[in-house]
């Protein structure tokens, strides 16, 4: 049979339009079919790119828009990539291919020293960049400035503006050297006008002045003593329009007059890096300085780049303000585009916002059709301008990888009552009729939440990762690094322990140590996290932390607007099921690849075990023990098939012995055919995700609750942490002479003592010695 072969139509030149429902349109450039199918190489497909469009292999950029979503750009950077896009494109003739550019960000840090013929230029503008034009008075958008050291390469020409400096080559001088014509220039508002003024002033490398500012006219004077330099602008009568009525283009000052402070708003620099970010999302602040400099001649701090990007990105996305208005919107829209979901917000007395809930339809239908009935609970905080914290309830789908079940975002993790709702919510919005096991921290609020939700019907079942980290806390200063790390691995084989005699002898190992921490694990509830004494069923699941790819996605959407960090995790959840559901679409085993293998695993166990049949369904199993096993009720003491849901090695050897299909004693979850329930609806796009700014048909008002970011440099805080994980057993310094802990050999007293008793013992051989010598001579 023939390999699946399709068109690639690549395009490379244009430019991408954002249009208002969030969709993205590319016009212009070049365009060069190729032909693709599943066996063409990425290296291939590139080298063929790279030789049509003229690019360096190594930094270019191939990218596609998934059937039905003009939205969310998918890279192609390895075979599989490709492989994927060709199956995703199956049922057509071809696709639309983007070549474009790596993003040129430099990793090398600013510095003085880069540029060799350097004429330093610090030079005061008034006036901020960014003004509007509104009822006939000019409104100031940028109150913050910016200062800024310019720093230019000069070279033998020179130039007819500015001062008696040399031309620099640099990015400023080429686009803006011509931002100021001469007379009769028009421009569509004084703000278009003072941004061109800037930019002409950056390249020609002189400062200025503002005379007079007001809604019809503004007059500009260089603002180096006597020099002639003037512009004066004014409105062209019965129209919008401004323009230049005068102008004197002659500069008399010298390289001096450079030499003050440039002041610049962070919204001019937020402009000239727009683009960059949005090619680049991790545009690094530092990169910023470097590019800035190299490009521009100017100099920034690290906080004056942090501060623009923040501009550049509130550009491209939206303010906070405005996404946090828009949620009822927001959540009127997901209802109306993925029916049977749930997406509701409450706000305080004030308005201010609260808490936000979405449980997606393709998510409830997965978990209530092919998922078991275990959810992991567990909060990520949010280090955005807000702050926050979101609530996350996932699943595990068949082949042991992570189902998003539902997540919340809450104005403070720490309020009970969060907890209590995010669960109300859950419950409604995917009722099940069996007992569940919820695997989730054990603080008293959440423990109280779970309770009152779910009561009976619900096991609770401690996360292990939180048992073991508030084990290490309370030892820290008791123990040194190896005896608290023993204890904690004592504490995981416990957990994992299947049999009672095995839980006890690891919990002797720890009492060995310390009866202290042996007192401490029996009184922390080990029928909520021990497998031999937990009633639910976790299948083997010890953590809540569980969906490590959601924290992820998180992490990377963190600093978006409220509805935008929410659309951009539903278009990875879309992304997700799609994928998923097409790759289960080609297999072609019984159970899920990660099950079959683990059956396999055991299967191969298996093979050295002999049978003793007892009755019709107890079977007397021998290999490095003796198990017994009862096919009628899926139990062998080994208590492996009971915690996993997979039959075990003795379970095994008895199907063979007696020539049972081994497939009819696994769960029912595992079965590919239940993943293929798990991900057998879609997650739709929701268009317009900004809704109408004017509030029409919203009755209710949501504004961004109290700023409170937290202490610490700016863009330089902590990465977002792995909620729920178990820090590192940090190693204590350790005495390597007395064995003491707290300290080294150097600050040791007792060797200090022994060393200044050694000292002594060492100068009376050498005194007598010396003493010896002068009599000898």
């Amino acid at each position: 049979m023939s390999e699946k072969k399709i068109i690639a139509i690549c395009q490379s030149g244009g430019e991408f339009q954002t249009e208002k429902d969030g969709s993205m349109s590319y016009s212009g450039g070049e365009a060069y079919a190729v032909d693709l199918d599943t066996e063409t190489k990425v290296i291939d497909f590139k080298q063929d790119l790279a030789e049509t469009f003229g690019y360096n292999i190594d930094n270019m950029l191939i990218k596609y828009f998934l059937p039905g979503n003009k939205k969310t750009l998918i890279m192609i950077s390895k075979d599989k990539d490709l492989k994927r896009m060709i199956n995703f494109f199956a049922n057509a003739d071809q696709v639309d291919v983007f070549v474009m550019p790596q993003p040129n960000i430099s990793n090398t840090p600013a510095s003085r020293s880069s540029v060799t013929t350097v004429t330093e230029a610090v030079v005061h503008v008034s006036s901020p960049v960014g003004t509007s034009q509104t009822d006939n008075h000019l409104v100031t958008h940028e109150t913050t400035s910016l200062d800024i050291v310019i720093q230019n390469e000069v070279t033998p020409v020179s130039f007819a503006y500015g001062p008696n400096l040399e031309k620099h080559h640099n990015k400023a001088a080429i686009q803006w050297e011509n931002t100021i014509t001469g007379v009769e220039q028009r421009f569509s508002s004084f703000a278009e006008f003072r941004e061109a003024l800037h930019k002409f002033s950056i390249a020609h490398n002189f400062r200025y002045k503002y005379k007079k500012s007001d809604s019809h006219r503004v007059s500009v004077k260089c603002k180096a003593e006597g020099c002639p330099w003037r512009i004066y602008v004014s409105r062209l009568p019965t129209t919008h329009l401004i323009r230049i009525k005068k102008m004197n283009s002659e500069h008399t000052c010298n390289e001096v007059a450079a030499k003050a402070g440039y002041r610049a708003t962070k919204g001019w620099v937020g402009n000239i890096i727009k683009e960059k970010l949005r090619a680049s999302p991790n545009y690094r602040p530092k990169d910023i300085v470097a590019d800035i400099k190299r490009e521009y001649g100017v100099q920034l701090n690290y906080s004056q780049a942090w501060r623009a990007k923040g501009i550049a990105k509130e550009q491209l996305q939206g303010s906070y303000k405005e996404s946090y208005s828009q949620l009822p919107y927001f959540c009127q829209k997901i209802t109306e585009t993925n029916p049977g979901s749930l997406a509701t917000f409450d706000t305080k007395q004030d308005s201010s916002f609260h808490r936000f809930f979405v449980a997606f339809h393709a998510s409830i239908s997965g978990f209530q059709q092919g998922c078991r009935p275990l959810i992991f609970l567990d909060d990520i905080p949010l280090d955005a301008k807000y702050q926050g914290t979101m609530l996350v309830a996932t699943a595990a789908d068949g082949d042991d990888g992570f189902f998003p079940l539902a997540f919340a975002v809450v104005d403070d993790e720490t309020d009970d009552d969060n907890w209590f709702w995010f669960l109300s919510k859950l419950k409604s919005a995917a009722p099940i009729s069996q007992p569940i096991t919820i695997v989730a921290n054990f603080t008293k609020g959440l423990k109280d939440s779970i309770f009152n939700v779910f009561g009976g019907e619900c096991f609770h079942a401690h996360c292990l990762r939180y048992i073991a980290e508030k084990l290490n806390n309370d030892l820290k200063g008791q123990f040194s690094h190896e005896a608290r790390r023993l204890m904690v691995q004592d504490l995981y084989d416990a957990a994992y322990a299947p049999k009672l005699e095995a839980f006890e002898q690891y919990a002797q190992d720890i009492k060995a140590i310390s009866p202290e921490a042996y007192n401490w694990v029996l009184n922390s509830e080990p029928q909520h996290w021990a497998n031999v004494f937990f009633n639910g069923s976790r299948y083997n699941h010890m953590t809540s932390n569980f969906g490590q790819l959601f924290y992820n996605w998180v992490s990377d959407a963190v600093e978006l607007p409220i509805t935008h960090m929410i659309d951009v995790l539903r278009g990875k959840l879309m992304e997700l099921i799609y994928t998923r559901r097409v790759d289960s679409n080609r297999w072609t085993t019984t159970l899920t690849p990660t099950m079959e293998e683990k059956l396999k695993i055991e299967t191969s166990k298996a093979q050295s075990l002999q049978v003793m049949p007892s009755q019709s369904s107890i079977f007397e199993v021998h290999g490095d023990n003796v198990e017994v096993v009862d096919i009628s009720q899926w139990d062998c003491s080994c208590k492996g098939w009971q915690l996993t849901g997979l039959p075990c090695c003795h379970a095994i050897a008895v199907f063979e012995c007696v020539g049972r299909n081994v497939y009819d004693y696994c769960s029912r979850y595992f079965m590919a055919e239940s993943y293929r329930k798990t991900y057998a609806e879609s997650i739709y796009p929701i268009p317009d995700v900004e809704g109408p700014l004017d509030g029409e048909g919203i009755l209710v008002i949501v504004t961004p609750p109290p700023a409170k970011r937290p202490p610490g440099k700016p863009g330089r805080r902590a990465k977002l942490k792995q909620a729920g994980s178990l820090e590192l057993i940090r190693r204590q310094m350790q005495c390597s002479k007395c064995r003491g802990l707290g300290h080294n050999k150097k600050t040791c007293k007792e060797v200090a003592e022994t060393h200044e008793a050694s000292s002594t013992l060492v100068v009376l051989p050498i005194q007598m010695e010396e003493e010896m010598h002068s009599e000898a001579v």
